[in-house]
């Protein structure tokens, strides 16, 4: 998987096998973070392909994560939803956590809405809420952009000013207001992990302008904007680091299910209203 010289070969034949399976094209796909693929019970008419049978996919290695590409449709669109994400801090390389990305593209995916748990490094932003992502901050120090530029993907140069797209936002936002949702709207900082922050890194997080820190969506936020995708971002708030609170990943799990009703009704309204 890693190679970049083969990764346009691998991302071919990725999306030829899934283009085998399926007999839509959905223009729309769903990046369902930890303790959220639960999404998938409402999609209709599904087929189910685990990554594990899709050639060249990174599959998770984590709970919360169930590593299957659901095809189907969700409020009447077709869609693509990847229930959990495979993640940097598992040993995959960012070109392989960002392949699904690029193969999502491949299939003539044009709007991308990337899901994570995270936690809020601001007192207005508390466990339990949802935050629309209007910007992030990259601190894995790496980029899945480094290496030779293949120009069928993309420029060599990307602007990444706006990458959440503003029109989506809007949407997510009417959505929300419409269906009595408190929303939170901020800047996510992605970091490798797998360690959660030290207290020093939190106040570090907070002077330079993140609102929540997670450990995913950021390099699959890159390739999409690689791959002129627009790009749509929703924190799920487990906890809060500033208040240097006990945390495991099973806390953050069975704290992804206590948003859940609201998380579902934002994820359905928005999918509608496209």
């Amino acid at each position: 998987m890693e190679p970049r010289e083969h990764i346009g070969e691998q991302v071919q034949e990725s999306a030829e096998f899934i283009r085998g399976k399926i007999k839509v094209a959905p223009k729309i796909s769903i990046i369902l973070g930890s303790g959220l693929g639960g999404l998938v019970e409402n999609v209709t008419e599904k087929k189910v392909i685990t990554y594990e049978d899709i050639p060249n996919f990174p599959v998770p290695l984590i709970p919360g994560h169930e590593g299957n590409l659901v095809v189907g449709k969700l409020e009447d669109n077709d869609v693509f939803v990847m229930q959990g994400r495979a993640h940097f801090y598992e040993g995959y390389t960012m070109l392989g956590v960002t392949l699904p990305v690029r193969v999502l593209s491949e299939l003539g995916v044009k709007i991308l809405i990337i899901t994570n748990s995270a936690g809020s490094l601001k007192d207005d932003i508390s466990a339990g809420d949802l935050m629309i992502i209007k910007d992030h901050i990259n601190l894995f120090f790496n980029n899945p952009l480094i290496g030779l530029n293949d120009e069928r993907f993309g420029p060599r140069f990307v602007n990444m000013a706006g990458a959440y797209d503003e029109k989506l936002r809007e949407v997510a936002r009417r959505v929300a207001d419409k269906e009595g949702i408190d929303v939170k709207e901020g800047v996510y900082a992605g970091v490798s992990g797998p360690c959660y922050e030290t207290l020093a890194e939190v106040k570090f997080l907070s002077l330079i302008g993140a609102d929540a820190v997670g450990m995913s969506t950021v390099p699959e936020a890159i390739v999409a904007m690689h791959s002129g995708l627009k790009i749509l971002g929703i924190s799920c708030i487990t906890n809060s680091v500033e208040k240097n609170e006990s945390l495991s990943h099973d806390k953050v799990l069975v704290r992804a299910k206590k948003v859940w009703s609201s998380f579902e009704l934002l994820i359905r309204g928005i999918v509608k209203n496209l």
